[in-house]
């Protein structure tokens, strides 16, 4: 008889080394033999026994798993696994960003183990095969970033489904139990609350906390995005009636711990709608020739103290948050809008940097930081002040004038406005040489109804009265920081700090600004610099300044708080705070009692709580910033459904394998035209050319040109537009 040889037992379990390390690794600290790890697997045959034997060899081998008891295994926590923040992707797989880590750990679908978007975790990373980028399995979730989201309920006979999809990056609905529907309705928007994930369940289990309206109505929009990112649209009444409590009348005996500046010509300059001014500034000749200019901030820490409701809702808030119909405060009414606000013909307590300028240069000769008091002459909107600095006049014309009070051109408040506007011209230019870079991005505004729909859209760009503003507000902040950063022995302090940009990034911008012709130079940092803003400067005004200032905006790093100060790349400031704004951030509001608090010869504060509090404040503003921006994405699509049937012109922003994306020049509304749509011709990707190319025809439509559109689609609840693409320029106007 023939010797038939022994045949290898087939596997019997897919993935069975990812079994067995998901086993070990649920419980760390517990030794398993493979009995117990078969029976987990719910196998019992010899055959998957033998296999696991083997694979835990193996792991050994390989130093994944400890064999600490002969038989006994458990996971070996080495440099495999890592901690950071999960960012997901909208197909439901996603990747985890480590601080220090150069490449994002990619985390597939079936590795999620019930994190979610922004959730901090703890994840393991698989040996590097073949392919070179990083994957990996999440093993625990160390936070929630939040057990809050919005969606829309789906009634069921005994239970509900709240639908997040339209929201965000939520990668699963929310089952909750008939018992904590609340008051609900099918097709409703609501806020739902995790308060649970059963080991088994693929959906998290909830409660209905809030109902915001129903999808598509303006409130319940507006609603929903303060609600997604976790934002408050009202006080609670117990900090209201705290704040309403406030003695805010000026007392003399207050007035004495002060500089009294009450006679010196002291003006503001804002937006003609604003409700809040937190910074004047002072102006008056000296004897020597010079100038002594002050900025003036509201002394909102006098009001707001630690270990008050007031300061500890300040503090969640951390910032004032600008949506396209309304501002949600940091601060209550009576503060923000009243005492805080350095109002016309009114005096005010106030926080101060005095300063005194040589006339010709501008140059700081000397300085002085601390509490005061003063009252504020006149308000002037921007473009009053624009009108001044462009005619050297004071007679305002009577439709930008906010009080229709006349002044002369030999007025004080006029004359101090133009040497103002002279010398934040010289300290500009200064500060551009520096290697500064200039960012004037155009912002898109909307005209508004009293229902709050849209019935146009308006650019705003920065203007020299705007720029002057800006100027000292940054003297300001530097010199202050300057003042406490560069004293000895060290200080805590709150810094606002901006890094250098990556280089990846700035060679991305380089391929694409190379497209429309534009020329880089990143050989230093000065040249570096010095190609951006000519960059910026070259793009003016044509059809691609939106996309480049965007790109190059991408490119830099984002500024954050911290004790840690690096200096402000964007700015060229080796020091940099934020002093001039504590009715609308928190950050100024900490600046002001840290700076007091040296003043008076304080000891250097905890550096690590006021890190803490650094982070939460860059952390608000992110949100913040999140929010503003899906907020004017709502009103574009709003905006665009009233506007179907027109054809627009606009340029190609982004090229994807999906679909081009497309801007529209007069209102920068922009939306996607799918491959799949584009009629007479299939398209395909070319990555390299930022491209897409007809396989029949080979017309190649690129990143940059010019193409006519009308709307599809318009989907308010996803803040969506879908284009149909009519033609590119050429082959349009040519028709016409």
């Amino acid at each position: 008889m023939p010797n038939k040889r022994r045949r290898r037992p087939i596997t019997q379990i897919a993935d069975l080394s990812q079994k067995i390390l998901k086993i070990l690794k649920r419980e760390p600290g517990k030794l398993f033999n493979h009995k117990q790890i078969a029976a987990k697997l719910k196998v019992d045959d010899p055959n998957s026994r033998n296999e696991i034997v083997k694979e835990l060899s193996q792991l050994t081998a390989k130093k994944h798993v400890e064999e600490k008891e002969r038989g006994k295994f458990s996971f070996n926590a080495t440099s495999h696994y890592h901690t950071g923040k999960l960012d997901c992707t909208s197909k439901g797989d996603g990747y985890v960003i480590v601080e220090g880590m150069e490449q994002d750990i990619y985390i597939p679908k079936n590795n999620m183990n019930k994190a979610l978007n922004g959730d901090t975790v703890k994840v393991y990373v698989y040996k590097q095969r073949r392919s070179k980028k990083h994957e990996g399995e999440i093993v625990e979730i160390l936070e929630r970033k939040t057990e809050e989201f919005v969606g829309v309920i789906q009634m069921q006979k005994n239970f509900a489904f709240v639908n997040t999809s339209a929201e965000g990056k939520m990668r699963t609905d929310v089952f909750v139990p008939k018992n904590k529907i609340g008051d609900a309705k099918d097709g409703e928007k609501v806020l739902v609350k995790i308060e649970d994930w059963p080991e088994k369940a693929d959906s998290p289990f909830g409660k209905v906390i809030k109902v915001l309206g129903m999808p598509g109505e303006h409130n319940t929009e507006i609603h929903s995005i303060l609600a997604q990112y976790g934002l408050p649209h009202d006080f609670p009444k117990e900090v209201e009636d705290y704040a309403n409590n406030i003695d805010t009348s000026i007392k003399e005996d207050e007035i004495k711990k002060r500089r009294d500046m009450r006679d010196v010509l002291t003006f503001t300059i804002d937006p003609k709608d604003a409700k809040d001014f937190d910074d004047a500034l002072s102006f008056q000749k000296l004897e020597n020739g010079n100038y002594e200019i002050g900025i003036h901030i509201a002394d909102v820490s006098h009001y707001v103290v630690p270990g008050t409701i007031l300061d500890d809702e300040a503090y969640e808030r951390a910032t004032s948050v600008y949506l396209v119909d309304r501002v949600v405060p940091m601060l209550p009414e009576i503060l923000s809008n009243n005492a805080c606000s350095l109002r016309p013909n009114e005096e005010k307590y106030t926080f101060s940097a005095v300063f005194e300028l040589d006339k010709s240069s501008g140059k700081v000769l000397d300085q002085w930081f601390g509490r005061t008091v003063t009252y504020s002459d006149a308000r002037f909107a921007y473009e009053e002040a624009q009108h001044i600095i462009e005619t050297r006049e004071g007679t305002i014309p009577a439709e930008i004038s906010l009080t229709g009070k006349e002044y002369t051109s030999t007025d004080a408040i006029v004359e101090a406005t133009i040497e103002l506007d002279r010398l934040a011209k010289i300290m500009r230019k200064q500060r551009m040489k520096n290697g500064a870079i200039s960012f004037d991005k155009v912002e898109v505004k909307f005209n508004l109804d009293e229902d709050n729909e849209p019935v146009g859209v308006f650019f705003k760009s920065s203007k020299d009265s705007n720029k002057l503003i800006e100027e000292f507000m940054l003297l300001a902040n530097k010199k202050v920081a300057e003042f406490i950063g560069k004293q000895t022995p060290k200080k805590t302090f709150v810094y606002r700090i901006h890094d250098e940009p990556n280089d990846e990034k700035l060679a991305a911008l380089q391929t694409i600004a190379g497209r429309f012709g534009y020329k880089m130079n990143y050989k230093d940092r000065k040249s570096t610099t010095a190609s951006l803003n000519n960059l910026l400067s070259d793009v003016a005004g044509k059809k691609e300044q939106n996309l480049i200032d965007t790109l190059t905006i991408r490119t830099m790093s984002k500024a954050v708080y911290s004790t840690d100060n690096i200096g402000h790349y964007g700015l060229a400031f080796d020091y940099y705070s934020h002093f001039t704004s504590p009715i609308r951030r928190y950050p100024d509001v900490m600046v002001h009692r840290l700076l007091q608090h040296y003043l008076d010869q304080g000891k250097s504060a905890n550096e690590e709580e006021y890190e803490q509090k650094c982070k939460h404040s860059s952390d608000m503003e992110y949100l913040a910033t999140s929010a503003e921006r899906d907020s004017i994405k709502y009103m574009q699509v709003k905006f665009m459904q009233d506007h179907k049937d027109e054809t627009f012109l606009g340029v190609i922003s982004g090229v994807t394998e999906w679909g081009i994306y497309v801007e529209i020049i007069d209102n920068k509304c922009e939306g996607m035209i799918r491959l799949r749509d584009i009629k007479g011709d299939h398209y395909d990707f070319d990555q390299e050319q930022y491209a897409i190319v007809g396989r029949k025809s080979k017309q190649t439509i690129t990143l940059g040109d010019e193409v006519y559109v009308k709307v599809k689609e318009a989907d308010l609840v996803k803040k969506h537009l879908d284009f149909t693409l009519i033609g590119t320029k050429a082959e349009y106007e040519n028709k016409a």
